[in-house]
Formats: structure tokens, sequence, C-alpha cells
């Protein structure tokens, strides 16, 4: 069954009418979505995890992202789709608690994937997530993602900054999450 989304508002508010995922990607209609960044420190460095997504993805395929993230469900709230995602996702049965609020951004483009036109038009909440884990306990779900990798978060600012093929990391996230833990500028 064919995923159903909200149309949103700039601010990210529902309308009172839906869409299918289908329409919403072809015809580019605003929608929402939840980005969680799952972040620690080591050695002295600030560093979050990114997802190696799975090959057969409509939207960037084998790229690196965010943590974890995906589209709000019609009817849903920002934080209850935030915790299904990383629960699906990365098999962490997160609190409410446990994930922090740092803002929404928006995101707009379109590029072809797999000889069609995407079309992303989204107002993203955003939630960090910062209790130890061990990434070998992970479940993975490998309809969404093959691999899971910690990096310095520099390092990720550098290569979105680049516009490193391998990234697809959305740079208003990155700029929050780089707000959230002090960095002066991206």
């Amino acid at each position: 069954m064919e995923e159903i989304f909200d149309i949103c508002d700039e601010a990210g508010a529902p309308t009172g009418a839906t869409v299918s995922r289908t329409l919403a990607h072809r015809e580019g209609i605003l929608h929402r979505t939840a980005h969680i960044w799952v972040l620690r420190e080591k050695a002295g460095k600030k560093q979050v995890l990114l997802q190696k997504r799975s090959k057969n993805k409509d939207s960037f395929p084998s790229c690196l992202d965010t943590s974890s993230a995906g589209h709000i469900q019609a009817g849903d709230e920002p934080l209850v789709s935030a915790l299904r995602e990383l629960r699906e996702e990365l098999g962490i049965a997160a609190a409410p608690s446990d994930l922090k609020p740092i803002g929404t951004f928006r995101i707009s483009y379109q590029k072809e994937f797999h000889g069609a036109l995407f079309r992303d038009e989204e107002v993203a909440f955003v939630y960090v997530y910062e209790k130890p884990m061990d990434t070998e306990a992970l479940k993975l779900q490998p309809e969404e993602l093959e691999s899971v990798l910690w990096q310095d978060y520099e390092k990720v600012v550098e290569a979105v900054a680049q516009r490193n093929p391998a990234y697809c990391v959305p740079r208003g996230g990155l700029l929050l999450v780089g707000k959230y833990l002090g960095f002066s500028s991206n």
C-alpha cells in the first residue's frame, strides 16, 4: 500500500489535504519528514552516525546520509515519526525524552534517479539522539540502508561543502546539528 502524506505549509503545518508519495515526488508537493542525527564524542571529536542508503532507494541510492530519516505519514506527529524511523531503520527503541528537537529546515530539489524525475519539496523536523550505543548491535533495515559508519562532524561538513557525490546529507540539517554542537559556522 502506498504511503500517504499530509500536504503542509512552509512552516510544516498540515493543510488538511493529503497526497500519495508517488504524486508528492512527481509533482513536487510540499510534505514533512523527520530527520534524526545520532551523535557522540570520541577522542575529543564530535561525530555523527551516517547511514549508507540502500542501492534500491528511489533517490540517492548508495549515498551516505543522515543517521535516520523518513517521511511523516498523514496524521502522524513529527516526534512519533522520528521514533518510528529510528526503530525501523536502526533498531533503536528510543523514548520520546531521548530525542531533542533542534529545528526545521526546507529541502527543495529535483533530480533524475532510475530514469525518472524526482521532485522533492519537504519541511524536515530535526532531532538529535545522544545515548551511548553499540553500532554492532544495531538491527539495520536492509530495504532502507546497507550499513552505518561514524564520521567526524567536520569531515562531513567538508564533504558536503565540496559536493562529494558519495554524500547526500542535507546541508540544512547539518547546519542545525553544527549549531547544536556549538560550531560557529559551517
